[in-house]
């Protein structure tokens, strides 16, 4: 990358989505080494018409005067897919590393962030937490590379960064749950964007094999682990 190499790698499965191999291929630092590589653009798209933006857009990328290398990290994990139009202002979401797939209403407690394979986790949770918390919201990030960088830049000027524009939907003294099959610092930054408190939910150790259901248990992936997550950050705090 440093030499200015333009190649596109995809890698999948990745994390420990690819439960049955135990700890010989479940990378959780390849997120991080994507937001952290100088020359390199990586995504993580969950839905296949993100796959489908993404991957146009990284073929092109390669061969621009400014491009460079770009990462695709995927799963072979079958995921539900959303019926819906793909309008231009979903792709530039796409593109720029965020959306709304939910989002928050007026006056909204918190948001749940979610990234790649765990979507199916996420949608359940947010599902259960509406009883609770109306209006709260569900973002999902494409590319926690994209929303950091653009974060990063909009601070020395210009105008706000898409992650600003993201996060400026939820109420100041809302809360945060990220999750990703990946290290927790992955999302965990996004409380700086906009003073949001933040419970990052991920994996910072591996090498256990299984079906993907025990070991998101094990790993606080699941609904269940984010709806948890949820109450302690909503619940007053102790005198």
């Amino acid at each position: 990358c440093y030499q200015d190499a333009r190649f596109m790698i995809v890698g999948t499965p990745s994390g420990v989505t690819l439960a049955p191999e135990g700890g010989a291929h479940q990378s959780i630092y390849t997120t991080l080494i994507g937001m952290g590589q100088p020359g390199l653009t990586a995504y993580e798209p969950a839905f296949v018409d993100e796959l489908s933006v993404t991957l146009r857009w990284g073929l092109a990328h390669m061969q621009a005067a400014d491009g460079g290398a770009v990462y695709l990290r995927l799963s072979t994990r079958p995921l539900a897919q959303p019926a819906r139009p793909m309008t231009p202002a979903l792709q530039h979401d796409i593109l720029a590393g965020g959306y709304w797939l939910h989002p928050p209403a007026p006056g909204a407690e918190l948001a749940v962030v979610a990234c790649g394979a765990v979507l199916p986790e996420a949608i359940e949770a947010h599902a259960q937490l509406l009883e609770d918390l109306p209006g709260a919201g569900l973002l999902v990030v494409t590319s926690p590379s994209q929303l950091e960088r653009g974060w990063r830049a909009s601070l020395t000027g210009g105008a706000p960064s898409q992650a600003r524009q993201l996060l400026d939907a939820l109420p100041a003294g809302g809360g945060l749950i990220t999750v990703v099959d990946a290290h927790p610092a992955t999302l965990a930054w996004l409380g700086a964007v906009s003073g949001h408190r933040v419970l990052p939910l991920g994996v910072d150790h591996f090498g256990q094999s299984g079906d993907v259901p025990d070991l998101y248990r094990v790993h606080g992936l699941d609904a269940d682990a984010i709806v948890a997550a949820a109450a302690r950050l909503v619940a007053p705090p102790a005198h």
